[in-house]
Formats: structure tokens, C-alpha cells, sequence
């Protein structure tokens, strides 16, 4: 009897021991996805007209494709010339967003247009009607068509900065880890790639454990799938400078920042992690009001050159990763 009893304590000493983890797993989980779901909703519901700052102009829905979503919007500075462009790719796990809502451009174009920048925000197709390898292609015939037209906007073709939040920092990393799925679609190299808090920087690791729902209705059941849209696991080579900003706040979203930047590292790339303690939307909206978060992202982009740092105020520093 009384060893019945010493066993039936050990059980519930176990049990007290591994509930808390089993809980813990179970609330990072869902952690995890209220903050995708509150970054994708902030995002969506920040519609209404966005304020141009003084003399810039827009230049609404250029067409890349036939799809009434296969559209871009231009916002120009004053007087622009041979100006760098900031291509900014929205979020809304692969299934909503857009490129026209505040919380994508708001804050952007009023601390880069002033500088002398253009700031270029693009649609693409979404779930269901297209995966995200498909997405992907979207944004890269964006990026050609933007390219191609840029010296008519007094841009620079040679001068863009690829950006995206959430899923669209997912497809702009995709294109910057394999950028043969770029020039496909006509792009041209550019200058390098800001990746707003993805953590969909390794899809296979993500979907051979445990996700939120979002993944599945994303990348499917197939490996194949999940290998082809995987930025880490395409990246095979040297890949133009990179720049990873990670939440904090999430709990997994730095540590495959890191992981992805020690590959791109030991591919001879430069490769960088920005942690900040913002939210998952927060990563988004406040690129651009003026904040230390702010100035380390222009540091990264002074980085890839000097018409780029002359903008910014800044003297280029040497490309040494961190």
C-alpha cells in the first residue's frame, strides 16, 4: 500500500513538472499566432487616404500584369533624380493586405520621399487563387517592370532596395536567397533587401513542426512545396546584402533570423539580425517615424552605397556583417 501511494506521488510530481512545459509549448503556439493575426489585421484595417508630404506626387496602379491585383503604386519626391527606390513589398500571410493601406507607407514615405527617395508599394495575387512561389513571381515582374520604367520617374534602375513585412518579407527573401526566380521574370540585380520580420525564412523547418494554421493553407502538404518556397533551403550561393529585422516579441521569429544570416554569412554575403522589441505590426508601422529603430535600418542601407548614404546623410561604412 504504501508503495501504491509513493508511486501514484511520483505521477503527480511528473505531472506538475511537464504540465507547465505542455501549457508553455501550447501558449507559445498560440502566441505565436494572435500576433500574426493582430500584425495582418493592423495592417488591413489601416486604410484611408495617405498624406503625401509637400510637393510629392503619386502615381496610382501601374499594371505588371493582367490581374486587377498585378498593380503598383509610384509615390515620387519633388524634383526627383537618378533617385534610389524603396520597393516595398505589404504583408498579410499570403492571404490579404495591400499595397495602398497606411500602415505599409505611411510612415515610409514621409521620412524617405523628403530625403529624395522613391518609394514604390506593390500588389500581387493572393491565397487561394495563387501559392507563394507564384507570389513571388509577382512581386519579380513588379520589380522588372518598376526597373524598366524607373528613368522615367527620375529613379535610378541600379538603385532599388528590396523591403517587405510578414509574407511579403517572406517573397522578398525568397527572391534575394534564389534571385534566378528574379531575372526570369526580367529583374535586374538591385542593391539589396530589408526583410521586415518574416519568420518564414525556413519553410520546411516550420511545417515539420509544430504551425499555426496559416503555414498549412500556405505551403500545402507537399516537401516539394515547401523546399521550393523555402528561402533558406534555396539559397545555394553569395546573395546581395541582406538585412533581417526580427520581433523580439516572437518566439521564434530572431532565432531563424539568425540561422539564415549564418548561412548567407557562409556564403560570402553580407548578412545582418536587427532585434526589436515591437510587436509583429509595430516592426511595420513605425519603419520610418524617427526612432533608433529607424536610424539602424538607414545604416543598413547606407551600406550599399554611396548615392544611397548621400541621401541619408551618412559616409558609407565598410560592409562588415555584425
Amino acid at each position: 500500500m504504501i508503495r501504491k501511494l509513493r508511486l501514484a506521488f511520483q505521477s503527480l510530481a511528473w505531472i506538475g513538472l511537464l504540465l507547465p512545459l505542455a501549457v508553455s509549448a501550447q501558449s507559445g503556439a498560440l502566441r505565436e499566432r494572435l500576433l500574426q493575426r493582430h500584425g495582418a489585421a493592423a495592417q488591413h484595417e489601416s486604410r484611408g487616404p495617405v498624406n503625401l508630404p509637400p510637393g510629392a506626387r503619386l502615381v496610382q496602379g501601374v499594371a505588371y500584369g493582367s490581374d486587377p491585383l498585378q498593380r503598383l503604386d509610384v509615390y515620387l519626391p519633388a524634383h526627383a533624380s537618378a533617385a534610389p527606390v524603396i520597393f516595398m513589398v505589404h504583408g498579410g500571410g499570403w492571404r490579404r493586405g495591400d499595397k495602398a493601406a497606411r500602415g505599409v507607407v505611411q510612415n515610409k514615405i514621409d521620412r524617405w520621399l523628403p530625403r529624395g527617395f522613391v518609394v514604390i508599394s506593390t500588389n500581387y495575387r493572393l491565397l487561394p487563387d495563387a501559392p507563394p512561389l507564384q507570389q513571388a513571381q509577382d512581386v519579380a515582374r513588379a520589380l522588372a517592370l518598376a526597373q524598366r520604367k524607373a528613368p522615367s520617374w527620375g529613379a535610378d534602375p541600379r538603385a532599388f532596395i528590396l523591403m517587405g513585412h510578414s509574407a511579403g518579407a517572406h517573397l522578398v527573401a525568397l527572391l534575394s536567397a534564389e534571385p534566378a526566380l528574379a531575372r526570369e521574370q526580367g529583374a535586374q540585380p538591385w542593391l539589396g533587401t530589408v526583410s521586415l520580420d518574416s519568420a518564414a525564412l525556413d519553410v520546411v523547418q516550420i511545417m515539420q513542426g509544430r504551425h499555426p494554421r496559416l503555414y498549412d493553407d500556405a505551403f500545402g502538404s507537399q516537401p516539394a512545396d515547401w523546399l521550393a518556397a523555402s528561402p533558406y533551403q534555396q539559397m545555394r550561393g553569395r546573395m546581395a546584402p541582406f538585412l533581417a529585422v526580427c520581433s523580439s516579441q516572437r518566439r521564434k521569429s530572431c532565432p531563424r533570423a539568425h540561422d539564415f544570416a549564418r548561412k548567407a554569412k557562409a556564403f560570402g554575403g553580407e548578412a545582418r539580425v536587427l532585434e526589436e522589441d515591437l510587436t509583429h505590426g509595430q516592426i511595420n508601422a513605425e519603419l520610418g517615424s524617427p526612432s533608433d529603430y529607424t536610424d539602424a535600418v538607414e545604416r543598413f542601407m547606407s551600406s550599399l552605397g554611396p548615392a544611397v548614404a548621400r541621401r541619408l546623410g551618412a559616409t558609407p561604412p565598410g560592409r562588415s556583417s555584425r
